[in-house]
């Protein structure tokens, strides 16, 4: 019983530090393997997945209150719904029985976790360490970082421990920041949207006009807003913004809803003083409150769409809100070999969580690892 404590115990911790929002504590995730694996029972091995997950995501609560404006119930019932598919895919995958067998389940169950359908909710991924263990290694260090997981469930656990914890030290010693490319520039908003479903009104739209004009005063030639800055994107938001980048040399992406048949579209917006066009739809937007596939008016969800957009003349990786929690986006985008990640997103709902710099966090860890440049534009 007391041993079976302190696994429970050191998996809320584990969650709880490696996903604080720091980038360089994201290898603390790294113990979680040995945690599940060596646990005592089954039983154990799923309470030890429940406690990382809930520790990791504990923002979460409070953010589903803020964003529906109910009470803490409603969060904490979506909060554990949304660890049911984590916690069971490695229970039902755990084995009581050392050997070969067991580094294979532990890559499955993380495999499972980051593709659709499990995927979907397959936040707190010990793969995003990855970025600090092996900075500029790109697939090498993802599969290095592949391997020291699956390591970390067998008997050599404590050799792979050394390992990714001198991979980890000499990171942190030497960590840098993934930069924008000179010109670019990522503006962060502080807009209030109150309540779930408003969007950008007449006065945001000029005041972020305005940041933008000042941008460019300050040497910026492409700028990137954050999610939803455009509103609702209509003819006459077009006109409002061409008319007002007309004579101003700049490329702005802002994030903005287009209205379809079943619902809408999440995109990504090219803007210049000459026009408009969409170069981004989401792939995965925030399920229950975006993307509800059991019925109409909700987000569109693309999955395996296009992967990559092209803004300003470069190939960009496009990863608005949800997407920087979970792998296969940042993954299926690297595979066509973009020259900069995108990261947008609107965390008015997130309260005083750590939500936000948990988003941060993992897009800095992936430009990291594959040693491209990093713009960053958020509402919070």
């Amino acid at each position: 019983m007391v041993t079976a404590a302190m696994f429970i115990v050191a998996a809320a911790a584990v969650g709880a530090i490696g996903w604080s929002g720091e980038v360089l504590l994201l290898p603390v995730a790294c113990l979680f393997p040995a945690l599940w694996a060596f646990a005592p029972t089954r039983l154990v091995a799923g309470l030890v997945s429940m406690a990382y997950f809930t520790a990791a995501s504990r923002g979460l609560p409070v953010g589903v209150s803020i964003f529906y404006a109910s009470d803490i119930w409603v969060g904490l019932g979506l909060w554990i719904a949304a660890s049911t598919m984590f916690v069971a895919v490695h229970t039902v995958l755990w084995s009581p029985k050392p050997g070969w067998h067991r580094p294979l389940r532990y890559l499955g169950a993380a495999t499972l976790m980051s593709v659709p359908p499990f995927g979907i909710v397959g936040w707190a991924s010990s793969i995003t360490a990855a970025g600090v263990l092996f900075p500029g290694w790109g697939w090498a260090g993802l599969a290095a970082t592949a391997a020291g997981l699956s390591a970390m469930t067998t008997r050599a656990w404590p050799l792979a421990g050394v390992a990714m914890g001198v991979a980890f030290a000499l990171s942190a010693i030497t960590w840098t920041d993934s930069e924008p490319p000179e010109g670019w520039v990522g503006i962060d908003t502080t807009f209030d949207y109150q309540v779930a479903g408003e969007h950008a009104d007449y006065a945001q739209h000029l005041a972020t006009i305005a940041l933008v004009r000042r941008a460019v005063g300050d040497g910026a030639t492409k700028i990137v807003l954050p999610e939803s800055a455009l509103g609702i994107w209509t003819p006459t938001t077009e006109r409002l913004w061409t008319r007002n980048l007309a004579d101003l040399d700049v490329v702005v992406a802002g994030g903005a809803v287009v209205i379809n048949e079943s619902g809408y579209d999440n995109v990504m917006i090219e803007l210049t003083g000459e026009g408009a066009r969409i170069f981004y739809r989401e792939r995965m937007p925030v399920p229950v409150s975006m993307w509800r596939p059991w019925a109409s008016g909700g987000a569109s969800a693309q999955f395996f769409g296009n992967p990559t957009g092209r803004f300003a003349g470069t190939s960009i990786a496009p990863l608005i809100c949800y997407e920087q929690l979970i792998v296969w986006p940042i993954l299926q985008s690297m595979l066509l070999g973009p020259d900069i990640i995108v990261a947008t997103g609107n965390g008015w709902w997130t309260g005083d969580t750590n939500i936000v710099p948990i988003q941060k966090a993992t897009a800095r860890a992936w430009a990291s690892l594959f040693g491209l440049p990093l713009v960053i534009a958020f509402n919070t």
